[in-house]
């Protein structure tokens, strides 16, 4: 066995399909719940709803102590929302129980479009003290019809002791303001695609 465990081949080849993803620049800074390709619109399968109305759907984000975090962009799918009431997105801490560190404002009626990159500006720029996994949340409520769909992918629950979640939801009933702490998570079957900048 090498120092790579059961793998064989030549990281640098294997990882080459992955540069093509990645920014033009390599000193553009990103972090991402997810890699850009094999994602799907969760409106594709009833039984992954990416966001539920007036629920947070939360995806944790590795960043580095110094990483400074201005905006929280997502992707929606091709299910349209109704008649938006209150969407704001958020970040948490990587503390066992994350604590709010900044949402941004209330975007209240503004259409969240299909197929649409949203990126929504944090109430502050947040400078990451510790590198951790921090937690990226959307909330979308609606006053008629039904919340947008998500880009994403399906996430199995953790299995084996010590695998974190991958996609969770939090809170209930949320309109303008994100609650204090993720306190009692539940996970979820789909993770969307997150990117912060």
């Amino acid at each position: 066995m090498s120092q790579l465990g059961l793998y064989q081949g030549n990281v640098r080849d294997a990882l080459a399909a992955w540069d093509v993803a990645l920014p033009a620049s390599p000193s553009t800074f990103y972090r991402a719940s997810l890699p850009r390709f094999g994602l799907y619109d969760s409106a594709g399968d009833a039984g992954q709803a990416a966001l539920v109305d007036g629920v947070m759907t939360a995806v944790p984000i590795k960043c580095a102590a110094g990483d400074v975090i201005t905006n929280v962009s997502f992707v929606t799918g091709a299910a349209t929302s109704g008649t938006e009431a209150n969407w704001w997105v958020a970040l948490y801490s990587s503390a066992s129980t994350p604590a709010l560190l900044a949402q941004s404002a209330d975007q209240l009626t503004a259409d969240v479009a299909v197929n649409t990159v949203k990126t929504v500006a944090l109430s502050a720029p947040q400078t990451i003290t510790q590198t951790g996994y921090y937690w990226a949340a959307i909330m979308m409520h609606v006053s008629a019809g039904a919340v947008n769909s998500l880009i994403g992918t399906c996430v199995a629950r953790p299995v084996a002791t010590g695998e974190r979640n991958l996609s969770v939801s939090s809170g209930s009933g949320l309109t303008t303001t994100a609650t204090a702490t993720l306190a009692a998570p539940a996970v979820k079957s789909f993770a969307p695609y997150v990117v912060l900048t």
